[in-house]
């Protein structure tokens, strides 16, 4: 009787363990199916010299297909050329994500003076910079949890002249 029930226990674990396997993959592929917004980098402007150095802008679209707000965890850019990173940071915080629409969000990139008065020496020729911009956006989707949506551009930025520091 030992065996039988030993045998009993036995199909019983794999029964439930076969379940569990199938249960598993019904919502891998249910959450590998569920929409998630995306976003686009619209334009990339000078916006203005500091003291603490050149202001640069960057408008990101967000499309959100989701009928509630969701909320923006953080912001985070990378600014590169030539693969030298010139500009990084964090934006905690920012927001959230109109339901059912797109958002567009204003992200400051502040390049110190240091770096740029070192491309400054670089690009003198045509007073423009080539770039990449790397854009992490961090949402909080409700059951899933936190998701960072990547966005990159490239093209050429133009770096201001004396007539923008007076």
């Amino acid at each position: 009787m030992a065996e039988t029930e030993q045998k009993e226990v036995e199909e019983t674990g794999s029964l439930i363990s076969g379940l569990l396997d199938k249960a598993k993959g019904f919502f891998a592929e249910k959450l590998a199916n569920i929409p998630t917004p995306e976003a686009t980098v619209d334009d990339v402007d000078f916006k203005g010299v500091t003291r603490q150095g050149v202001d640069y802008h960057a408008k990101v679209s967000v499309k959100n297909p989701y009928p509630q707000h969701i909320p923006i965890c953080q912001i985070s850019y990378i600014l590169k050329s030539d693969t030298r990173m010139i500009a990084s940071g964090t934006i905690p915080d920012p927001g959230s994500l109109i339901a059912n629409g797109s958002t567009v969000l204003d992200v400051p990139v502040k390049v110190p003076y240091s770096i740029a008065v070192s491309l400054m020496k670089d690009m003198c020729l045509d007073w423009d910079i080539d770039y990449q911009l790397d854009i992490g956006l961090t949402i909080d989707i409700p059951i899933v949890g936190d998701i960072t949506i990547p966005v990159s551009t490239q093209g050429e930025m133009k770096l201001p002249s004396l007539r923008d520091f007076f």
